[in-house]
């Protein structure tokens, strides 16, 4: 495993170098969110092409990357293309100075393809072990489809709110009634579904580090926190804000 885990590393490590190139050559280094569903896509590629698994599980969860890191990349390419770089990376920008060319490379592609490689180690399990499927494989998909609903709704919801929003005016409709962040909810509960899929055996319990990770992240580091922070001065948003759950899907009175 360990072997598996270092040949995926040096495949990300290219990725994301590209990635990198790509990013100075259009000034805009928010294509590293364009990169990231992508990645996974390309773990999972290499890791078929290179172990050769052949179980049901594998092919399970394989499909269901697929189908995630696609979407996820064409959503977020549709949502940036013609759109200057995000203020995350422009903030980014400012603060780096000089340095901002090697700190663009380490702190945001290179650490992001960390980060792609800590997350995707379910995904190396399976094909480098070729486990076959269990009780918690069937409930781990089912897991996977409720957050993959949560997701692509609230994408969808969002984006056709955009298309016709006034100044000021924030999304509160639909599942965003319930959560201020459903797709960053249906997503956690799609890496919490791909490790109970991979939970086979004891041995399996390390591959927690993967959901705990995309968790930690979405909910206290590059997530819900970085987001609000551009709307903590909207008056809408702060009424929004009292009533309605940042993450768990719930009204409050």
């Amino acid at each position: 495993m360990l072997n598996a885990i270092v040949q995926t590393s040096l495949v990300l490590l290219g990725y994301m170098f590209l990635a990198y190139l790509i990013a100075q050559f259009k000034r805009n280094n928010g294509l590293a969110d364009v990169a990231w569903g992508l990645g996974f896509v390309l773990v999972s590629l290499f890791t078929l092409w290179r172990f050769e698994p052949s179980s049901t599980l594998a092919i399970l969860l394989n499909s269901l990357i697929f189908i995630w890191g696609w979407r996820l990349f064409f959503h977020i390419l549709r949502r940036n293309w013609g759109k200057s770089e995000d203020f995350r990376y422009q903030n980014f920008r400012k603060k780096w100075g000089k340095w901002y060319l090697l700190r663009g490379f380490t702190d945001v592609f290179l650490l992001q393809g960390f980060l792609l490689l800590i997350i995707s180690l379910p995904i190396i399990y399976v094909n480098f072990y070729d486990p076959q499927l269990t009780i918690l494989s069937y409930f781990g998909a089912g897991m996977w489809l409720v957050g993959f609903f949560f997701e692509v709704v609230g994408d969808y919801q969002l984006a056709q709110f955009v298309k016709t929003k006034k100044p000021g005016q924030i999304m509160q409709v639909g599942l965003w009634k319930y959560t201020r962040h459903p797709n960053y909810f249906g997503e956690v509960v799609m890496w919490w579904g791909i490790f109970v899929m991979t939970l086979t055996s004891l041995h399996a319990w390390y591959l927690i580090v993967s959901p705990i990770l995309i968790t930690y992240l979405i909910l206290f580091v590059s997530g819900i926190p970085m987001l609000e922070k551009k709307y903590e001065n909207n008056p809408a948003f702060l009424e929004y804000k009292k009533r309605t759950s940042a993450f768990w899907p719930r009204r409050r009175l």
